[in-house]
């Protein structure tokens, strides 16, 4: 069983390992509820306790989904879903990116409606909107807090001044970010700020998009509306670079008698009990190999031998394209 970490100062504690809901109605491939709901009750029993969705992931579908594999054991959930990315509608229209606090408590309401619960654990801001200050957008955040319809406030890919002003006008508990083995751009200005400030960290992707495991393909290869054909890591030289490094990793993984999955999820436990995981998968199969990584201890010798092989310098490429780095707030 997966034991528990705290995250911020607010009484938010959750499982070591949390579980990414992306995948299951988005952008990786063939979907199947079946087995997406079958996956979510089988992280119940294995110790999971932080499911991570967005009203964006579908768009919509995500939530639902969730909310249905929910059903009767929502007590032992903690349900974090997220605002405010641009989204591509169902009807070929897109949706901008939107965190005006009228809007913001309309989105909840829906979430809280497609989710069926009557309280979010942890909401997040899913990508800071340069239209609206961050005083409003939390403090839109922090009324709903006050109502008990959301618990503990987060922001996703926030960069440090950004966080330092939400957090002035209400204390978060995390911020979500890409984090993994091959992609540390916390390390240097993030990461420090949120350890001042007493905010925890949720790292996606830290199997890089499934790279890191040695099962993903060139861009090239995937249709235009699987995430990874647009990942420039994956593209041209860049796949070719980023394919030795991987190869270094697996290697690792193989001496020590592990999976590249797990060693590449257990460096990322390792880099403190702030920090919680959430590699995200759509596969029982998947989510018990990747629960593993939990049991996995670290030494010094080895933690050195993958900042040797799988250090930033090595890695061809950005983690997104132009469109989605504009996303970012770094």
């Amino acid at each position: 069983m997966l034991k528990t970490r705290k995250l911020g100062r607010q009484g938010l504690e959750v499982s070591e390992l949390g579980l990414g809901c992306m995948g299951m109605s988005q952008w990786y491939g063939r979907t199947d509820d079946r087995e997406s709901i079958a996956t979510v009750h089988r992280a119940l029993e294995l110790g999971y306790t932080l499911f991570d969705t967005a009203e964006a992931y579908g768009p919509y579908d995500n939530e639902i989904l969730l909310g249905r594999a929910l059903a009767g054991r929502r007590d032992r959930a903690v349900i974090a879903t997220k605002f405010g990315f641009p989204m591509k509608l169902k009807d070929g229209t897109t949706a901008e990116a939107d965190s005006r606090p009228e809007h913001v408590v309309e989105v909840v309401e829906a979430s809280l409606r497609r989710l069926g619960t009557d309280h979010i654990d942890v909401l997040y801001q899913h990508r800071v909107d340069p239209k609206v200050p961050i005083e409003e957008v939390v403090g839109a955040m922090a009324g709903l807090v006050e109502q008990g319809k959301v618990r503990y406030l987060g922001l996703c890919e926030a960069g440090v001044a950004t966080v330092r002003r939400a957090h002035a006008v209400h204390p978060l508990s995390v911020v979500q970010s890409e984090f993994s083995v091959w992609e540390r751009n916390l390390e240097d200005g993030v990461l420090p700020l949120l350890r001042e400030l007493g905010i925890g960290l949720v790292g996606f992707c830290p199997l890089g998009r499934g790279f890191l495991t040695g099962g993903v393909l060139r861009a090239e290869e995937y249709p235009d509306d699987d995430f990874r054909s647009h990942d420039p890591r994956l593209q041209g030289a860049n796949y070719d670079q980023n394919t030795a490094v991987a190869a270094a990793l697996r290697a690792l993984a193989a001496e020590r008698g592990l999976t590249p999955a797990q060693l590449a999820i257990a460096w990322v436990l390792h880099q403190g009990d702030d920090i919680v995981p959430i590699p995200g998968t759509k596969r029982r199969s998947y989510l018990e190999e990747n629960t593993g990584a939990a049991d996995v201890a670290l030494d010094a010798e080895t933690l050195a031998a993958i900042d040797l092989s799988v250090r930033t310098e090595l890695v061809a490429g950005p983690r997104y394209n132009d469109r989605m780095m504009a996303y970012i707030d770094r």
